[in-house]
């Protein structure tokens, strides 16, 4: 395979097929393969917008704050559906950082003045468009500055949570965090705190 030749795609049509808290659309597209000939596919196409996630950390006492909250599909997959996740929130027109620092507030009432970005990674990229900012920023969990537990407007439900970073990481061999996007953010963060 030569890496340097790239697929080149084509939009050939695009066909809304939903437009609520989600939109969906079947694209058409043709594509290069490998072999220089073309491909004509269809594809649904989930898009909700971008979003941003924090790992809040606390290194004297090596604890986390997560939320928990319900998720529907999950139910679909016979789990209860109570994620155990790091805030996180869509970008709702703002820039990742602003985002998240906002979605930290909202979700948990601890104010960040500074988010470090981590990396950028999309989570289910075969059908969904979203594209996750990641971020950590050290907190002292005694200094809260809010209730939290999301907006009363939009539904949230959020429940707050304090775990230490060695429960937190061994919660996803158990099954008990298992949303990739915390995942990967307690992973960075034994890579970078150790247990």
């Amino acid at each position: 395979m030569d890496a340097t030749v790239a697929p080149k795609v084509s939009i050939l049509k695009a066909e809304p097929l939903h437009k609520g808290f989600v939109h969906l659309q079947r694209l058409t597209i043709e594509y290069r393969r490998l072999d220089g000939s073309f491909q004509t596919m269809d594809r649904e196409i989930h898009d909700h917008g971008n979003a941003a996630t924090i790992l809040l950390y606390d290194p004297h006492r090596k604890s986390t704050i997560m939320v928990r909250q319900l998720r529907v599909p999950p139910i679909l997959n016979g789990d209860d559906g109570l994620l155990i996740e790091t805030p996180a929130g869509l970008l709702d027109g703002d820039d990742p950082t602003s985002a998240i620092i906002r979605e930290a507030m909202e979700e948990t009432g601890y104010r960040i003045d500074r988010a470090e970005y981590l990396f950028d990674a999309y989570m289910s990229p075969g059908a969904v468009t979203e594209r996750v900012s990641f971020f950590a920023a050290e907190i002292d969990v005694h200094t809260k500055a809010g209730k939290g537990g999301g907006l009363e407007d939009e539904g949230e439900d959020i429940e707050i949570i304090e775990i230490p970073l060695a429960e937190a990481y061994a919660m996803i061999g158990s099954g008990k965090i298992c949303d990739g996007k915390t995942i990967m953010l307690l992973q960075w963060a034994v890579m970078k705190y150790g247990l």
